[in-house]
């Protein structure tokens, strides 16, 4: 799902498919958010997402975002990614200076959220509360270019859809 909101475009994601994802699973939702974002003209700078940044505090339900940029490691991608951190952290340049060891050179625009359940509130919370722009969800990795719109969906929201359909995004 995209984000448009004070003239950044940001990406959360998984708001439609999986539930409960783990670190591989989390892994291909980076890549297939990285392949949206180039595919729409952006350099993805993707945040695995938590309550924790870098390991503190500790939690066994942070883990799965702290292995899922290791299973990308393995995989040797040719994008930016980091985790886990907040969200804080993720989108605003002044906190990553306190961590100049990661690997983001700037503000993400992709954010993978650890469950669908967190993706969809955020998502909403920012529509509601910010004002946010929201286009999507974004269905990617199908054989064919398709892309769904909720039964309460505005007319722009299915010109949206309409518009990433035709583009072939996802």
């Amino acid at each position: 799902t995209a984000l448009l909101h004070k003239g950044r475009i940001v990406f959360i994601a998984d708001t439609l498919v999986h539930e409960w994802p783990d670190e591989n699973d989390l892994a291909n939702i980076a890549e297939s958010g990285a392949r949206v974002a180039r595919h729409l003209g952006l350099e993805p700078r993707v945040a695995f997402v938590s309550f924790s940044t870098f390991g503190y505090p500790v939690s066994e339900r942070a883990e799965k975002m702290h292995l899922a940029p290791e299973v990308l490691d393995q995989r040797g991608v040719d994008f930016e990614y980091e985790g886990e951190m907040t969200v804080d952290v993720a989108l605003n340049a002044a906190s990553q200076a306190n961590y100049p060891f990661s690997r983001l050179t700037g503000p993400a625009n992709i954010l993978v959220v650890p469950a669908r359940h967190s993706a969809s509130i955020s998502v909403k919370l920012m529509q509601e509360m910010a004002g946010a722009t929201v286009i999507g969800p974004i269905l990617t990795g199908l054989d064919k270019s398709i892309q769904i719109c909720s039964s309460n969906s505005t007319a722009n929201d299915i010109l949206n859809m309409a518009i990433l359909a035709a583009c072939k995004v996802g």
